[in-house]
């Protein structure tokens, strides 16, 4: 008997479980039905894993051996319209508020069935279609002169722009998250403290040093001049700020 396919393009789900037997149940019932799945079992591992290969869902355990998943949801809210579906034997109502809150899209409590599996993840795929497309897809940043960068978020490709022509910069998965958090706040301040919960979570507030480390590194692939930064800016004694300007390809 051939099991129904649930959808033709083979969408991305990513699967974060430390439970070996239920991460196990989720690939083989979503390879089924037409999926390609991804897979963390650790925090540590499933931020790698929704930078460096972008799922087009989450299913996220909150409870994981490293840290809480309600610290990644908060994470990859941040700066992500991923749709992401809690898995959690925390049946709880305060902590599905706690989820919903933070920005989860649904909350399935553990044990649940295939069906209602399913029907969830057709619904936040949905409502993740329709939020990308009311999103604006490029945060552009430009000098006077014609040299810029140009992000795009739903390509997640970031590019130096100059009167020449357009070059693709290879960023880390640290460096990208990074710099879409400062730039989706662009034109702000953003203080170490916000930046170091963001990116790295709040086991990392004092990490001033490490922070400091990761902006001269995108100073060196993304500024003309990273001695004299004009994109990525230092708020002495506060953070940083990502200030914006024109599209240099507009010439606006």
């Amino acid at each position: 008997m051939t099991v129904p396919t649930e959808t033709t393009a083979r969408t991305t789900i990513l699967v974060v479980e430390d439970e070996d037997p239920i991460r196990r149940f989720l690939r083989t019932t979503l390879d089924a039905r037409g999926y390609r799945v991804t897979e963390a079992a650790t925090l540590a591992a499933a931020r790698i894993a929704v930078t460096a290969r972008p799922p087009e869902l989450m299913l996220l355990d909150l409870g994981l051996p490293d840290g809480a998943g309600l610290g990644l949801l908060r994470e990859v809210r941040g700066w992500s319209r991923l749709p992401i579906v809690v898995l959690s034997a925390r049946g709880q109502e305060d902590s599905k508020v706690q989820a919903l809150d933070a920005g989860a899209d649904d909350y399935l409590t553990k044990p649940f069935g295939v069906p209602e599996l399913l029907a969830r993840l057709r619904a936040a795929l949905r409502r993740g279609a329709s939020k990308a497309a009311d999103e604006a897809p490029t945060i552009v940043v430009a000098a006077a002169d014609g040299h810029g960068l140009r992000l795009d978020l739903q390509s997640r490709r970031c590019q130096k722009v100059s009167p020449g022509g357009a070059v693709d910069v290879a960023l880390t998965p640290t460096e990208y998250r990074l710099l879409v958090e400062l730039a989706r706040h662009r034109g702000k301040v953003l203080t170490h403290t916000q930046l170091l919960r963001a990116v790295w979570g709040p086991r990392h507030d004092g990490d001033v040093a490490y922070l400091r480390v990761y902006l001269g590194q995108l100073r060196q692939k993304l500024e003309p001049v990273p001695a004299r930064p004009r994109w990525l800016l230092t708020e002495p004694g506060t953070g940083y700020r990502f200030e914006a300007g024109p599209d240099p390809g507009r010439g606006d």
